[in-house]
């Protein structure tokens, strides 16, 4: 579903822009006149005041767990704004809980919104990318998926698979000019941390040195740096706050 649109050289899609984070990168990006395309499966009034504030180009909706979903939100951007150039996956998922008590639909919910939904975005948008020899995606991943979380298991698998795909995915696409990296932001306070206890949060800070200093700007901040840094690819960067030194 397309809202509004308009044209610009450079077209940045950032899956999950109603998030905390994902505003934060799209807003981001789009003061570096990046033209931005939002998409989203929930949160449309977050995601339609986001796109007031920014005049995004493109307000999507679109559930990344379909592939049919994907490629058409992939083909919409393309028919109104021009060919993806930036893809940020933003999109994602938690479900607290112990491996041995979980729903094992649960733990597959959040395995396919994080992990097929972070392949499904990337998969209908890279062959352009590839063809043109031109673009750049940031999977956004998790310290969960770099050191033990516990009653985090699906979300670490996911997230750690992701940092598997980036590592894979850059050397298919390095004689292309396409760069894939992802970026692992340390604990934030969003609504998706918000089945996190008080006990789990305190732990985790205290892995963290600088916690304080993460804040969904400054890893706006550090997808922005990504996104240009054109010699960079298959690498995970940490703003974490220390928290896996």
């Amino acid at each position: 579903m397309i809202i509004a649109s308009s044209t610009s050289s450079r077209v940045a899609l950032v899956t999950g822009s109603s998030g905390v984070l994902g505003g934060a990168i799209a807003a981001a990006l789009a003061r570096e006149g990046w033209t931005i395309a939002l998409h989203y499966r929930s949160g449309e009034q977050r995601a339609r005041a986001l796109a007031s504030d920014l005049r995004a180009s493109t307000l999507v909706r679109a559930d990344l767990t379909r592939w049919e979903d994907a490629r058409a939100m992939a083909e919409h951007v393309a028919r109104e704004l021009g060919p993806v150039e930036a893809l940020v996956n933003c999109a994602g998922v938690m479900a607290v809980d112990l491996l041995a008590t979980q729903h094992p639909d649960e733990w597959r919910r959040v395995v396919d919104v994080n992990l097929f939904g972070t392949y499904h975005a990337t998969r209908a948008v890279l062959p352009t990318m590839l063809r043109h020899r031109n673009g750049a995606i940031v999977n956004i991943v998790s310290p969960a998926g770099l050191i033990g979380s516990p009653g985090q298991t699906a979300y670490s698998a996911s997230k750690a698979a992701i940092i598997g795909l980036t590592r894979s995915l850059a050397v298919e696409c390095a004689r292309r000019r396409v760069t894939i990296n992802a970026l692992s932001p340390g604990f934030l306070e969003t609504p998706m941390t918000q089945g996190v206890s008080a006990a789990v949060k305190d732990a985790i800070l205290l892995k963290a040195p600088l916690s304080a200093a993460v804040t969904p700007d400054t890893v706006a901040a550090a997808a922005v740096f990504i996104l240009g840094a054109r010699s960079m690819t298959g690498q995970t960067i940490s703003v974490d706050g220390g928290m896996t030194i």
